[in-house]
């Protein structure tokens, strides 16, 4: 997916939001800004959205001399939905559909998203949690998802944000383990998942869990190391959490699912979605991914 102009102002807000998370400094602040609007300026709009996200985070980064400007509310949310995940457990086994009730929940989790411009509470998460259990979702799509696992021997399941990865944790164990490789980022980026976040989360108990080898939002093949990338080619299916691993990957040729919550008109749009549907869909991608 490429880049659009509505794209920029949220660049400028993430950055100023991750320098703030940082410092109270607001010459900081104005530098973080002003190095965006610049950057943003000379941007190629036919890469996507994550592109220009790793160059600005790198940027903050050096800026603040801070590694992780998001680790703070990374582990409070991994703590929130940790304390929430026995009673969504209960709830979800009690559903007529356990398998579309921890799909729910999955894509509930993406929320928890630092990237679009909605704030993120526990309050927020409540909500789209209570109201996932009951919202449309596309039932043939689900079926088709619910094939695919059970035919694949080898599932890469791509997740996406801290906390939300917590939620993941109900789809993951309907799944046999032996089938399942949790990918999480390479490095800090925006408040997405690291090794730190799995452990805390508890998948790594159960579950193989890698990296990307890279520090972008989503999953730029070019920037990944060579390991994940022969993990992905020989992959029966990929799980795609979130709008960014959407963004870079819905062009890929590939046995793909994409599970997220649709939080930017931009993203519903290209999807043919409306903002706060829950997705679930099959990508359709016919780009070769060499790299």
């Amino acid at each position: 997916m490429q880049s659009y102009l509505d794209c920029v102002p949220c660049f400028v807000r993430q950055a100023l939001q991750a320098a703030r998370f940082v410092t109270d400094d607001v010459e900081i602040h104005e530098r973080v800004v002003r190095d965006v609007l610049l950057t943003a300026s000379e941007m190629d709009l036919s890469t996507s959205p994550p592109v220009m996200a790793q160059h600005i985070q790198r940027r903050i980064r050096e800026l603040t001399g801070c590694r992780d400007p998001y680790r703070e509310v990374k582990q409070q949310f991994n703590q929130y939905a940790l304390d929430l995940l026995p009673d969504l457990r209960r709830r979800a086994e009690q559903c007529d559909d356990p398998w579309e009730a921890a799909i729910r929940v999955a894509i509930a989790g993406n929320i928890i998203d630092f990237g679009p411009a909605a704030e993120v509470t526990e309050a927020r998460v409540q909500t789209a949690i209570d109201e996932s259990f009951t919202m449309e979702i596309d039932r043939n799509q689900v079926e088709a998802f619910r094939s695919s696992v059970e035919q694949a021997s080898t599932i890469l399941y791509l997740a996406d944000n801290a906390g939300e990865i917590v939620f993941d944790r109900l789809l993951l164990e309907l799944i046999p383990a032996e089938k399942v490789v949790v990918v999480v980022k390479g490095g800090p980026i925006l408040n997405d998942a690291t090794r730190d976040d799995a452990e805390m989360a508890g998948i790594t108990e159960y579950m193989e869990v890698i990296d990307t080898g890279s520090d972008a939002p989503g999953t730029i093949l070019s920037d990944c190391s060579r390991e994940f990338v022969d993990r992905f080619q020989t992959a029966d299916l990929i799980v795609s959490k979130g709008q960014a691993n959407y963004e870079t990957l819905s062009d890929v040729d590939a046995e793909i699912f994409f599970l997220l919550k649709a939080k930017c008109p931009v993203i519903a749009r290209d999807m043919g979605y409306d903002v706060g549907d829950l997705v679930v869909m099959r990508g359709q991608g016919k780009q070769s991914f060499v790299v």
